[in-house]
């Protein structure tokens, strides 16, 4: 995965691995918007062995409005890329261990309220299986489903992320983007999209960052040594503070070491953009408290805005089920952090649904249908099994697993064994099927986790009873107006019952939460351009069309008018 902002570099002797990591239109886009001469100039080392960046103490930088303005442009083509995967689960599991490592950071001071409030802090989820993360400009925070597959244990994952989250609260985004102060944002910005695309097709993205403006770019993405260093140094206190074991991060340092010794293919980018020293291994080792460590005490409590995400019950999502940086609140009050079974079958998943090729698929069938399977076995199993269309063996290992997982993480073998139902059948289902869709529909309906509203409605929609999936997702987009995914269930809810006019306004407003404002427009008009009877039959509904097309068309204007400030 990308653990940062800065560009992956591939060996140029690779293989082309085909489009991952929003490779395809973001690549497109950073060729479109890079000069045009091309060089094979290569990134040549400072004479002097001394970073040229800012003093990590210095205040110099882009500021904070300017940073999230490109990372909003940024975001905006990250989300229409195909590889962007909204999942519902590993989203709510991300935000289980990102919330608290904010929380901490808040409490450190590492992030002061106006960073907190103006940054978007947001994660965003690519179907990539390269193990890598990666900070962007304006707080924006990308997880490779590879990070989460080869992570054994939920330390290790919060130690990449407390690391990036560091980067961020440190502002080494910032000041390494205005190192070059002659270099337009839109220009950086594609810079940036042409990196993030080098880890899967190293050749491609190779001739993205060629030119000579290109080049001086790349080098300034890459982070310094000190910012390294300091980005360890915080983001330990980051994850200690979390209530995380500090073990994460030098086992996670382990992985990667060992990774670095094997003939990388191209798998660990993270290694070439964060190159480990002894020295770095060292100092995490050495910062290690002596004697036993407490695996995932209690974080921290803070005075927060309040969170949507709870309980819900037998299918309780026990997760904050909120949308990714709408929320800085940590986990509740003396709950320990996610445990190793659960972070087991969520790296399952994240293995399963990165994998496009059936070989592995029938490997991981095969091995979860053993007698000895392993939980985290088994859901793969099950998932590969459904994606290689045996759904009836899918369905019999799901039940499987929720035979056999301890109660804690019951409600992740309900969610999946929701989904199973939930997938095409060749036949009429059968009456046991369609009884536990129901009680599972109605379970997750009654639950507060994002995942749980999102298969609620969608079971809801599927059984008939749509009026039940736009009566939870109504008051659910109310507390979280940029849930993209909820509007876009919503507008499915909608036409199922007929009413057009709410289906396309809700359509524009999944175009909006992604920030797609000339897309937003299109559609708002296009629900004013409905039949007069359509139109005249819900008459406050076309008002909130005409008021959001207003509202819309303003912040459409602002960006237009700001790309071609840019550019001139």
């Amino acid at each position: 995965m990308r653990f940062t902002l800065v560009p992956n570099r591939s060996n140029p002797s690779a293989s082309a691995r085909g489009h991952g990591l929003w490779a395809g239109g973001l690549l497109a886009l950073a060729c479109a918007l890079l000069p045009v001469s091309l060089s094979n100039a290569q990134v040549a080392a400072d004479a002097t062995g001394q970073s040229a960046l800012p003093s990590l103490g210095g205040g110099d930088g882009i500021s904070i409005a300017a940073e999230r303005r490109l990372g909003d442009r940024i975001a905006r083509s990250i989300y229409q890329d195909p590889d962007y995967l909204d999942d519902p689960l590993l989203v709510d599991y991300l935000q289980s261990i990102w919330q608290p490592l904010l929380g901490s950071a808040r409490a450190r001071g590492d992030v002061p309220p106006e960073l907190a409030e103006r940054m978007a802090w947001e994660l965003m989820i690519s179907r990539e299986r390269t193990v890598n993360a990666f900070a962007l400009p304006g707080g924006y925070l990308g997880v490779n489903l590879g990070l989460l597959a080869v992570t054994e244990r939920p330390e290790e994952l919060a130690s990449v992320l407390a690391h990036e989250l560091s980067h961020v609260s440190q502002r080494h985004i910032a000041r390494l983007i205005s190192r070059e102060e002659r270099m337009a944002p839109w220009m950086m910005g594609a810079m940036i999209l042409g990196a993030l695309a080098a880890g899967s097709n190293a050749q491609v993205a190779s001739a993205a960052i060629a030119g000579s403006t290109a080049v001086a770019a790349q080098s300034q993405l890459n982070f310094s040594r000190d910012m390294e260093r300091e980005a360890d140094r915080v983001g330990f206190g980051v994850l200690s503070g979390a209530g995380f074991d500090g073990q994460g991060f030098v086992s996670m340092f382990d992985k990667l070491q060992h990774a670095s010794r094997l003939n990388d293919d191209g798998a660990f980018p993270y290694l070439r953009s964060h190159p480990l020293s002894s020295e770095r291994i060292a100092d995490m080792r050495a910062r290690l408290p002596q004697g036993p460590v407490a695996i995932n005490p209690s974080p921290v409590n803070l005075p927060v805005a309040p969170a949507t995400g709870a309980v819900a019950a037998s299918l309780n999502l026990d997760l904050p089920g909120i949308r990714a940086g709408t929320s800085m609140a940590p986990a509740a009050p003396g709950r320990p952090g996610p445990g190793v079974a659960l972070h087991s079958l969520m790296s399952a998943r994240a293995k399963v649904l990165a994998e496009s090729g059936p070989d592995r698929l029938r490997s991981w069938l095969q091995v979860g249908q053993g007698p000895g399977a392993a939980p985290g076995q088994r859901y793969a199993a099950s998932m590969a099994a459904s994606r290689l269309g045996q759904r009836d063996r899918a369905l019999e290992l799901a039940q499987q697993l929720r035979d056999t997982v301890t109660p804690d993480i019951r409600f992740v073998a309900d969610a999946l064994m929701l989904e199973l139902l939930l997938s095409p059948s060749n036949g009429a289902a059968k009456p046991a099927q369609s009884a536990l869709l129901a009680e599972l529909r109605d379970r997750s309906l009654a639950g507060t986790s994002r995942a749980a509203v999102m298969l609620g409605a969608q079971a809801a929609i599927a059984t008939g009873e749509s009026q039940r999936a736009v009566s939870r997702l109504q008051s659910w987009v109310v507390l979280q107006p940029r849930d993209a995914l909820a509007w876009q269930t919503l507008a499915r809810a909608y036409q199922s019952q007929g009413q057009a006019l709410r289906a396309v306004r809700a359509e524009a407003e999944a175009r909006a939460a992604q920030l797609d404002y000339a897309g937003a427009v299109d559609r708002f008009r296009a629900a004013q351009s409905l039949p007069m009877a359509q139109r005249n039959a819900d008459s406050m509904e076309m008002a909130i069309v005409d008021s959001r097309r207003r509202d819309v068309e303003v912040l459409l204007r602002e960006s237009v008018l700001e790309d071609e400030d840019n550019k001139r």
